[in-house]
């Protein structure tokens, strides 16, 4: 199977988690947010392993922003950037760079 789309916007996330953004952190996370959901938007998951599809589970998990609140009107997902944890960060960027590395390897 062919993952070329997938496989480039997980590496378009996993370079904006690498990089400073100069909007900050939150602007990284939510730059790597909309990547994901452009790579797993209408993406048959019956294409992948389990583990895989656990990878997306989570990675989507960070990115749930169901009730929370943008007082700021700055955007959920600089919401949700904003309010993740330095092991959630991690754990995200671990997924993220994880992704990358299995679309690319199912590409080929």
């Amino acid at each position: 199977m062919k993952f070329s789309y997938q496989l480039e916007k997980f590496s378009l996330a996993r370079r904006a988690l690498m990089l400073p953004h100069p909007d900050g952190e939150a602007a990284s996370i939510v730059s790597a947010f909309f990547e994901i959901s452009h790579a797993l938007h209408q993406f048959d998951r019956s294409q992948v392993p389990d583990e895989v599809r656990d990878w997306l589970r989570k990675t989507e998990s960070f990115m749930e922003v169901t009730g929370l609140a943008d007082p700021a009107n700055e955007g959920l997902y600089k919401v949700r950037a904003g309010s993740l944890t330095t092991d959630e960060k991690l754990e995200l960027s671990h997924l993220v760079d994880e992704l990358a590395h299995w679309f690319g390897r199912a590409d080929q």
